[in-house]
């Protein structure tokens, strides 16, 4: 009779065991789980990570507001995802630093999908793409990438004109690269005689030109006569972030879907050049 007391005790004791267990792995399971849309929610906003001084993306206006393509689909972006949207210019070539770090919780700034960047953070679908080209001045002896051999040329420092350059066969050849802060910068020192061409997104080249009147000034070579390849688009969350990554996709695919990405892109560019 004792015997079968041993057993029955020990029985519920592993049954106990077992129970505990699973309640403990569940709670475990939870504390791991990918919180981070819910850590978006609890504070009611994201912060964007950009460049302030890279038009038509995110740049300020004459009364010092940041406006800008990126900045009209983040914000709708939020408004989707009932939180609000906040802006946190950082430098650009310590960017993805500034993610990791938690300082910022998404890049939202023309940021370039490349396999680079594709191994530290994470990226929403493409939304757009556009190429890097090159910019020459008017009657410039240059007509073709390959007349880049022994001259200067500047591009942002940190931007995916970099890469693009340096993987190119023509990188051998060029004399110099030199980095500046923005392209805005380095189209000064193309203007100065100091660099011989610059390189950076063809949306940002054609803004700058186009707004601040100096078309006759500068010359964009075409596709047939040279760039340094085309790139997509897409919004950078950290690479563990993927559960606000999903919400970001979706509220992404329904501003395509319904039209409202192609009309804040024509307010920009007087055509839909989302994809």
């Amino acid at each position: 009779m004792k015997k079968r007391w041993v057993v029955l005790f020990a029985a519920i004791c592993t049954v106990a065991l077992l129970v505990s267990g699973c309640a403990q792995k569940t709670a475990d399971t939870k504390q791991t789980e990918d919180q981070s849309w819910n850590k978006i929610k609890e504070k009611g906003e994201f912060v964007v990570g950009l460049d302030d001084n890279y038009p038509p993306a995110g740049f300020r206006d004459e009364a010092g507001e940041l406006v800008g393509f990126d900045i009209d689909l983040a914000k709708e972006a939020a408004k989707r995802l009932g939180v609000k949207a906040v802006f946190k210019p950082v430098q650009w070539d310590g960017v993805l630093l500034n993610l990791k770090s938690g300082d910022i919780d998404l890049i939202w700034n023309a940021l370039g999908i490349t396999p680079e960047r594709q191994k530290e953070i994470g990226f929403t679908d493409s939304y757009m793409s556009d190429r890097n080209i090159i910019i020459v001045k008017s009657g410039s002896s240059i007509k073709s990438k390959a007349d880049l051999d022994g001259k200067i040329i500047g591009l942002q420092l940190g931007s995916t004109a970099e890469p693009a350059v340096n993987k190119d066969p023509i990188s051998s050849k060029i004399k110099e690269i030199r980095k500046f802060e923005s392209p805005t910068v380095a189209l000064m020192d193309l203007d100065a005689g100091r660099i011989d061409a610059v390189v950076t997104n063809e949306m940002n080249a054609r803004y700058l030109i186009t707004t601040e009147k100096t078309a006759d000034k500068y010359y964009i070579l075409t596709e047939e006569q040279g760039d340094f390849g085309k790139e997509p688009f897409g919004v950078g969350v950290r690479m563990e972030d993927k559960a606000f990554l999903a919400e970001l996709n979706r509220v992404l695919n329904e501003m395509k879907a319904d039209g409202t990405a192609g009309k804040i892109s024509d307010q920009w560019f007087g055509s839909n050049i989302i994809k």
